[in-house]
C-alpha cells in the first residue's frame, strides 16, 4: 500500500452501521490504524449499534454502572448517543480485540435479560439474541457473495442467521444487517463480517442513518399530562408548570426493578393504593399477550404491579388488581384500555 492510499474501516451498530473514510466535513465515518501488536497486526475500528430503548437501557444499568464496567473491562470506547428517540446508536471504538471483548460483554447482557424475562413467562424455548448492524448498501453486495455464497457461508461456519434489509433505512443509504443466535454465534458472525468489510470499502459517501424523535402521543392520567419516552412516562412539556408541584412530590414511573427518584436527594412518594377491574373472559388474552408479552409492557410502561385473577368456574369475567400510586395505577388502566379498545376495533396489536 502506498504511502498516500486511503485506508478504509467498517463501522458497526447492534442495529449498527459499518462505516466510510472520515472526511473533514463528513463526520459519519471512521479511520482505521493499523498497529503492530503482540498478535501482529491490530485494526483499529468503530462499530455502530442501533438499538430500542429497552437495550440501551440494558446496556446503560443503574446509574450507568453497566457501561462503565463494559468500558473498564474491554478496553474500548463506548458512546450512546443522545436524543428523545426509540433507537438510539451505541458507538464502540477501539482495537479489534477490544471491540469484540464489548461485542461480547453486550451479546451476553442481552441473553442474560432474556434468561431473566423468560422466569416470569410459561415460555420454555429461549429465543435467540438478535442484534441489528447498519452496513453500507454499497457493501451489502460483498456481504451477500454472488448468489448468496457469502453470507451462506457466514451463516454455516457461525451458526448464527443473518438477514441483510432489502430496503435503505430511512434517509440514508444504509441497510439494516439482522444478525441472531446464541452469543458465540453473533460474536464469530461479526467478525466475519467486519473482515468483509475491510475487504470491500464503502464506494463513495456514505449517508448515515440516524435516528428520528418519534412523535409520542400525549397521555393523560390521573388529570395529569404525559408522554411516553422508552420505558419512562415524563410530564409533559406544556404542563409542566402545572406539574412542577408534582414532580417535586413524585418521580415520574421508573423503568422496571428500579426505585430510585428522577429528582435526586427526593424520596418522598404517594404511598401505594390499590385499584381493581373486571375484563370479560374473551378479551383478557389481548391484555396478557402473547407468552405475557403485552401485561409485561403494561407493568412497565406503567411503573405499577398488576396481577390476573385466575379464571373461575361459572363466570364470564376475570378480575385485574393494580398496585402502585394514583398515577401508576391511572397509566396502567390508560394502557390496559386501549389494548381493549384496538381489540374490539380490530386494529390489531398497539
Amino acid at each position: 500500500m502506498g504511502e498516500g492510499d486511503a485506508i478504509w474501516t467498517p463501522s458497526i451498530l447492534a442495529h449498527s452501521t459499518l462505516g466510510a473514510v472520515r472526511h473533514p466535513q463528513l463526520h459519519f465515518g471512521t479511520d482505521m490504524e493499523t498497529k503492530v501488536s503482540e498478535g501482529g497486526l491490530n485494526v483499529t475500528l468503530t462499530i455502530r449499534l442501533l438499538m430500542h430503548g429497552k437495550e440501551v437501557g440494558s446496556i446503560i444499568g443503574k446509574k450507568g454502572e453497566t457501561v462503565k464496567k463494559m468500558r473498564e473491562e474491554s478496553g474500548a470506547r463506548i458512546n450512546i448517543s443522545e436524543g428523545n428517540c426509540p433507537e438510539r446508536i451505541v458507538t464502540i471504538t477501539g482495537p479489534t480485540d477490544a471491540i469484540f471483548k464489548a461485542f461480547a460483554m453486550i451479546a451476553y447482557k442481552f441473553e442474560e435479560d432474556i434468561i431473566s424475562s423468560m422466569s416470569n413467562s410459561p415460555a420454555t424455548s429461549k429465543p435467540p439474541v438478535t442484534l441489528r448492524l447498519v452496513v453500507p448498501a454499497s457493501q451489502c453486495g460483498s456481504l451477500i457473495g454472488k448468489g448468496g455464497s457469502k453470507i451462506k457461508e457466514i451463516r454455516e461456519s457461525t451458526g448464527a442467521q443473518v438477514q441483510v434489509a432489502g430496503d435503505m433505512l430511512p434517509n440514508s443509504t444504509e441497510r439494516a444487517v439482522t444478525i441472531s443466535g446464541t452469543p458465540d454465534a453473533i460474536i464469530q458472525c461479526v467478525k466475519q463480517i467486519c473482515v468483509v468489510m475491510l475487504e470491500s470499502p464503502p464506494k463513495g459517501a456514505t449517508i448515515p442513518y440516524r435516528p428520528k424523535p418519534a412523535s409520542t402521543p400525549v397521555i393523560f392520567a390521573g388529570g395529569q399530562a404525559y408522554t411516553i419516552q422508552g420505558q419512562y412516562a415524563i410530564p409533559h412539556p406544556d404542563q409542566l408548570t402545572k406539574l412542577h408541584q408534582l414532580a417535586m412530590q413524585q418521580t415520574p414511573f421508573p423503568p422496571l426493578g428500579q426505585t430510585n427518584p428522577a429528582f435526586p436527594g427526593l424520596d418522598a412518594s404517594p404511598p401505594a393504593s390499590t385499584h381493581e377491574l373486571t375484563i370479560p373472559n374473551d378479551l383478557i388474552g389481548c391484555i396478557i399477550g402473547r407468552q405475557g408479552t403485552k401485561i409485561n409492557e403494561i407493568r412497565q410502561m406503567s411503573g405499577a404491579q398488576i396481577k390476573i385473577a385466575n379464571a373461575t368456574e361459572g363466570s364470564s369475567e376475570r378480575q385485574i388488581t393494580i398496585t402502585g400510586t394514583p398515577a401508576n395505577i391511572s397509566l396502567a388502566q390508560y394502557l390496559i384500555n386501549a389494548r381493549l379498545t384496538s381489540e374490539v376495533t380490530g386494529m390489531g396489536a398497539l
